[in-house]
C-alpha cells in the first residue's frame, strides 16, 4: 500500500479531520447528559411562561409544559434523584446479561468457540466465515474487537493472502454489523429498555421487550455477511493488492485437547438446556407436564415468561455454557473462578453504569417537564404536513443515525438522546416504537466502521499499523467505506421489502401501531 496516494491529501483525510474535530470538541456523553438535564431544567421553566399547549391526540387531555425550575420542580429532582437510576430500564437488563456472558468470556469459552468456527472452515468460504464470526460475536458484547479482528488478519496472511483485507472482513461483520446477530445479545436489552422509556412518553403502559427486532436481525446477519464478503473479495482485495510488508505468517494454533472438551461439554449443557426449554414451550395438552414456560391463560409464546424474561435466558445460557467450558478445559476449578469471571464483567461496565446515572436524570427530566410530549405532538404535525410515506421517513432517519454516528461513538449514548426525541413523535404518526429501534439500529451500524468516534477506532488502527507502517486513520477509513456504502444500500433494501411485506420485526413487534 505504499505507492497509495497521501492520505493527507485526499477528501477523506479532509472530511475525518472535521470529523474528528467536532466529535474530540464534544464532552464525554456522561457529562453530556449532565448538560441535557440541566437544561431540560432551564427551557422547563422558560416554556412555562408561555400559554404553550397540546392536546394529546389519544386522551384529548391538554398538555401543557412543567416547570422543573420552581421548589416543586427541586424537591422531585432531589428525592427522585436515586430512584431515577435504579429504575432505569436498561441499566439492571443489561448488568445481568452481562453476568452471564462475563463468565462465558472468562472462562474462555467464547474464544475457543470462534477460533473453533474460523479456524474449520474451509478456505473458499473463509471469507464468509470470518464476516459471519463478527457478526456473530456481537453477542458478547466487543469480544469480537479484541479477539477476532487481529484473527481475520492473521488467517488471511497465513493462507497468503493480503492481512488487512483480513482484518476488514473482520471488522466489518464485528462493527459494521453490530445490530445483526442470530441470537440476542447484550445491545438487544439496552436499546429495548431505552425505547421503552420513550416509548411510555405517550403510552405509559407500552413495553418493548428485548426480541423486539429478532426476526429482523437474523435475516439481517445473512445479509450482512454476504455483502461483507462481496466487498472484500470484489473491492478490498484488488484494491490491497499483494501483501509485500514484513510480517511473516504466524502459525495459526489448533485447539487444545482441553479446549476441544470444554466446548464438548458446553454443547451438551446447551442441547439439555434446549431441550427443557422446548419443553416448558409446549403446551401441556400436547405434552404432559410441559407448557410451563407459557402463559397460563393463554398459552401465547409472544406474552409468555419466556419471552418477557429472555434477559433471564441470556444470562442462565451464558453461565451454563460458560462453566461447562470451564469445568471440561480446567480453567474453572471452584466457584471462586465462576465469581471472578462475573466480577471481571462488571469491572468493564464501571463507565457505563456512570453514563446510565446521568442520562437517567435526563430522561426523566424529559418526562416531567411533558417537554417530550410537546414536541412529539408538534413534530408529528411536521411529519404528517410533509406528505412523505412511510419508507422515506425511515430512510431518512436511517441516514440521521448514520450521520450522528460520525460525532458520539457510543450506541446507547445516542440511542438514549434520539429515543425520547423521535420515537413519541414517530408513534404519533402510527409508527412503532420496534420499528424506529430498529431503524435507528441500520443507520447506527454501518457508520460504526468509519467513525474516529467509535470507542475502538483507534485500537483498530494499532491493528492495520502492525502490516502497514504508514498506515493512519485515513487508511482504515479508505479501507472501510466501501462497506459502509453497501452496507447501508443492503440494509436499507431489505428494511424497504421488510416494511412492504408487513412482516413483524419480532415476537409482539408490529412495524405500526393500530
Amino acid at each position: 500500500m505504499s505507492n497509495q496516494p497521501s492520505q493527507e491529501s485526499t477528501w477523506i483525510s479532509r472530511f475525518l479531520m472535521i470529523v474528528e474535530k467536532g466529535g474530540n470538541a464534544l464532552p464525554h456523553p456522561a457529562t453530556l447528559f449532565g448538560l441535557f438535564a440541566l437544561l431540560v431544567v432551564i427551557i422547563s421553566g422558560i416554556v412555562a411562561q408561555f400559554n404553550l399547549s397540546v392536546v394529546h391526540p389519544s386522551t384529548q387531555q391538554v398538555i401543557e409544559p412543567v416547570s422543573l425550575l420552581s421548589v416543586s420542580g427541586l424537591h422531585r429532582i432531589i428525592t427522585e434523584l436515586v430512584t431515577n437510576f435504579t429504575d432505569f430500564a436498561p441499566l439492571g437488563v443489561v448488568l445481568v446479561a452481562m453476568l452471564g456472558i462475563g463468565i462465558a468470556e472468562s472462562s474462555g469459552f467464547i474464544g475457543s468457540a470462534l477460533r473453533l468456527l474460523v479456524i474449520k472452515s474451509p478456505k473458499r468460504l473463509l471469507t464468509f466465515v470470518i464476516v459471519f464470526a463478527g457478526v456473530l460475536s456481537n453477542a458478547a458484547s466487543e469480544v469480537g474487537y479484541v479477539l477476532l479482528v487481529p484473527l481475520g488478519a492473521i488467517i488471511f496472511l497465513a493462507v497468503g493472502r493480503h492481512p488487512i483485507a483480513g482484518l476488514a472482513a473482520a471488522f466489518a461483520g464485528v462493527s459494521g454489523g453490530y445490530s445483526a446477530n442470530l441470537v440476542l445479545g447484550t445491545i438487544d436489552p439496552l436499546l429495548a429498555g431505552l425505547s421503552q422509556e420513550a416509548a411510555q412518553i405517550i403510552d405509559p403502559s407500552y413495553t418493548v421487550n428485548p426480541a423486539a427486532n429478532w426476526y429482523f436481525m437474523i435475516i439481517s446477519t445473512f445479509f450482512v455477511a454476504a455483502a461483507g464478503t462481496w466487498v472484500t473479495e470484489k473491492v478490498v482485495i484488488p484494491r490491497l493488492g499483494k501483501y509485500t510488508g514484513d510480517e511473516k505468517p504466524e502459525e495459526i494454533r489448533d485447539l487444545t485437547s482441553e479446549e476441544r472438551r470444554g466446548l464438548k461439554f458446553s454443547l451438551v449443557s446447551f442441547i439439555v438446556a434446549m431441550i427443557l426449554i422446548i419443553w416448558g414451550l409446549i403446551p401441556g395438552d400436547m405434552m404432559s407436564t410441559g407448557g410451563f414456560l407459557l402463559d397460563p391463560e393463554t398459552t401465547n409464546i409472544f406474552k409468555s415468561p419466556f419471552i418477557q424474561g429472555i434477559v433471564t435466558f441470556i444470562f442462565v445460557l451464558g453461565a451454563l455454557m460458560g462453566i461447562a467450558y470451564g469445568i471440561g478445559a480446567g480453567t474453572i476449578s471452584n466457584d471462586t473462578d465462576v465469581m471472578k469471571g462475573m466480577g471481571k464483567a462488571m469491572s468493564t461496565l464501571g463507565i457505563y453504569m456512570v453514563l446510565c446515572f446521568f442520562a437517567a436524570q435526563f430522561v426523566a427530566y424529559f418526562k416531567w417537564t411533558n417537554l417530550g410530549l410537546i414536541f412529539a405532538v408538534k413534530g408529528a404535525a411536521v411529519l404528517e404536513a410533509s406528505g412523505l410515506g412511510p419508507i422515506p421517513l425511515m430512510l431518512a432517519f436511517i441516514f440521521l443515525a448514520a450521520l450522528s454516528n460520525m460525532f458520539m461513538g457510543s450506541a446507547s449514548a445516542k440511542w438514549a438522546i434520539l429515543a425520547p426525541v423521535f420515537i413519541p413523535m414517530f408513534m404519533l404518526n402510527g409508527f412503532s416504537p420496534e420499528l424506529i429501534q430498529v431503524t435507528y439500529r441500520i443507520g447506527d451500524s454501518v457508520t460504526n466502521i468509519i467513525s474516529p468516534m467509535m470507542s475502538y477506532f483507534a485500537l483498530i488502527v494499532a491493528f492495520v499499523e502492525r502490516y502497514e507502517k504508514n498506515a493512519g486513520i485515513g487508511t482504515v477509513i479508505a479501507t472501510m467505506l466501501p462497506y459502509t456504502f453497501v452496507f447501508l444500500i443492503i440494509w436499507s433494501i431489505l428494511l424497504m421489502i421488510w416494511m412492504s411485506v408487513g412482516a413483524p420485526l419480532g415476537p409482539e413487534a408490529p412495524l405500526f401501531l393500530k
